[in-house]
């Protein structure tokens, strides 16, 4: 915790994302005793997703115990309604996220603090692995995203249950986590025990230092990427992007496919609806150009090769 937050001023205020499980509340622990330590400010947020009986109650026990106990001020219970897009998972986290968002903003914080752990990171990877989802997906979660941090994630799961039991901390275990209908609970109830099982223990550790070598790799490329598009795109106006392909063609595999998924979202292309398989589509009018007709992407975006040019537009192209 002390590592985390060394680079945050002073006097600022530095808020901690809590369920009120073992993880969370860990953390929510540590930031209690280290912030006023660093001459930081700290509070509590808990999200009410309102999914179950009891949900109000339960949020409200978690703000009333940081303030308590922890002596956490502001200790806010953020209440949402969940939607369904996405599918249960994604849709209550995109409203945790923006309710976490929103209170940040009120609250003028420096940061919020996440309670994610190795394992956690170690689940994400094989999620990752099984939507075959790239580099990118296999590096899991940063340590820093934005306004976010996650101090606990070279931790395992187990070292924030002692550190619960040690400070007489009573964790409230959400009956969620032992759903089987959803896939990240049936990944850690039963693959990756299995795994432990087949292969030997450290597999959650080994999955989460791939995570951390596979984010450097995507950096690294994501970076390169950004200034081959820089240096390929012949104008961005109105909405339409056009690459130059000589110059687009000539860049590693990693690098052009990268480019290329910039260049259609540039344009307009809804970033969660682009999939690989579009953007290997755009790829086969550089690589494999044989007149084709032009690629339909998402958001009503069109791709086509004209005279050595690359045009992504919303339909239909001029």
């Amino acid at each position: 915790m002390r590592e985390a937050l060394a680079d945050i001023e002073g006097g600022a205020l530095v808020l901690v994302a809590c369920s009120g499980g073992a993880d969370s509340l860990a953390l929510a622990a540590a930031l209690a005793f280290v912030a006023p330590r660093a001459g930081l400010k700290a509070g509590l947020v808990t999200v009410d997703h309102q999914l179950q009986p009891g949900s109000a109650e339960r949020a409200r026990t978690v703000a009333d115990l940081a303030a308590r106990e922890l002596k956490l001020t502001p200790a806010e219970v953020l209440t949402v309604t969940v939607g369904t897009e996405g599918g249960p998972e994604a849709a209550a986290r995109e409203a945790r996220y923006a309710a976490l968002a929103e209170a940040a903003d009120r609250l003028q914080a420096a940061t919020v603090l996440l309670g994610h752990t190795r394992d956690d990171q170690a689940e994400t990877v094989l999620l990752g692995l099984a939507r075959g989802s790239g580099v990118r997906s296999l590096s899991g979660m940063a340590a820093t995203t934005g306004r976010y941090r996650r101090p606990l994630l070279d931790l395992p799961r187990a070292t924030t249950v002692a550190a619960c039991q040690a400070q007489r901390l009573t964790p409230w275990d959400d009956p969620h986590n032992e759903d089987p209908r959803y896939t990240r609970v049936r990944v850690r109830r039963k693959i990756l025990p299995t795994l432990e099982e087949e292969l030997g223990p450290g597999v959650a550790e080994a999955l989460a230092r791939t995570a951390r070598m596979a984010r450097e790799d995507a950096d690294a490329l994501d970076e390169w990427a950004e200034t081959a598009y820089r240096n390929c795109a012949l104008s961005d106006i109105d909405g339409a992007v056009k690459l130059a392909v000589t110059d687009v063609e000539k860049l590693p595999d990693a690098v052009r496919r990268r480019v290329l998924r910039r260049a259609a979202i540039a344009a307009g292309a809804p970033s969660g609806a682009l999939s690989a398989t579009h953007v290997l589509a755009v790829d086969r009018l550089v690589t494999r150009w044989h007149g084709q007709k032009a690629v339909d992407l998402p958001g009503g975006l069109s791709a086509v090769r004209r005279y050595g040019t690359l045009i992504l537009a919303i339909s239909p192209i001029p």
